[in-house]
């Protein structure tokens, strides 16, 4: 059996040397990171980590601001953050971010990996059916590259455009108004309306035969957008 990878993010060299020396005295595989920087590029290069733990103050990026990046790039797997902050608006704060534990120090190291054994865990049972590619008609999203295909031919699309496509995708036949799509695919909920409008319109011009006269990524007056299988499930 492969054993779990974990990948430590903290500026603080004893913090991460007691992490790493706790997870390893449980079969772990740790790889470490002194900052937020330094962390995406690790992330950048391997997709094969089962959990994240990320400080919440550091030099470069701080936590909240990584678990942002990473959840608003796709990534999925559990996210811890670690913090001398003990106040319960950074705790709120960081769970809205998309993180699935928050740690206050001093912590035990034994109590951590029990949070962490649970929380992959349960990950493993969330993914376990979990196709690794979603098709809807001619169009094919591949989760685990993050490639959009039309009839097997790949449709180049920005990070942004991408995101946008696999929320749609995932949630075929449901009206999503610009608010909802900003909280969801942008992870805010301060909304820019022109935002929107030209990410749909520039989707759509890469998805559909005649963007004038959409097929799929219609718009509903007055409320907002939908992904229509409608035409799909005829193609």
């Amino acid at each position: 059996m492969a054993k779990e990878r974990i990948l430590v993010v903290d500026d603080d060299a004893d913090i991460r040397r007691l992490i790493k020396k706790a997870l390893q005295a449980e079969n772990m595989t740790v790889d470490l990171a002194c900052g937020g920087n330094e962390a995406l590029e690790i992330i950048k290069s391997s997709d094969d980590f089962d959990l994240i733990i990320l400080d919440v103050v550091m030099n470069d990026l701080d936590g909240f601001e990584l678990v942002k990046l990473l959840r608003n790039s796709g990534v999925e797997i559990p996210i811890f953050l670690l913090s001398g902050r003990t106040e319960d608006y950074h705790k709120i704060l960081g769970l809205g971010l998309g993180a699935d534990d928050y740690i206050t120090k001093p912590f035990s190291p034994a109590v951590l990996c029990a949070k962490i054994k649970a929380h992959i865990r349960r990950s493993k049972v969330k993914f376990a059916g979990k196709s690794d590619i979603i098709k809807a008609g001619p169009f094919k999203f591949d989760c685990n590259t993050y490639k959009v295909y039309n009839n097997g031919v790949e449709i180049l699309l920005s990070p942004k455009e991408t995101m946008l496509m696999k929320f749609f995708i995932t949630n075929p036949n449901q009206v999503f108004t610009k608010e909802q799509l900003y909280q969801n695919v942008w992870g805010d909920i301060i909304i820019d309306d022109k935002t929107i409008t030209v990410y749909i319109w520039h989707l759509r011009n890469k998805l559909e035969v005649d963007p004038k006269n959409p097929q799929y990524l219609k718009t509903v007056w007055g409320i907002g957008y939908n992904f229509s299988t409608d035409k799909c499930l005829d193609s």
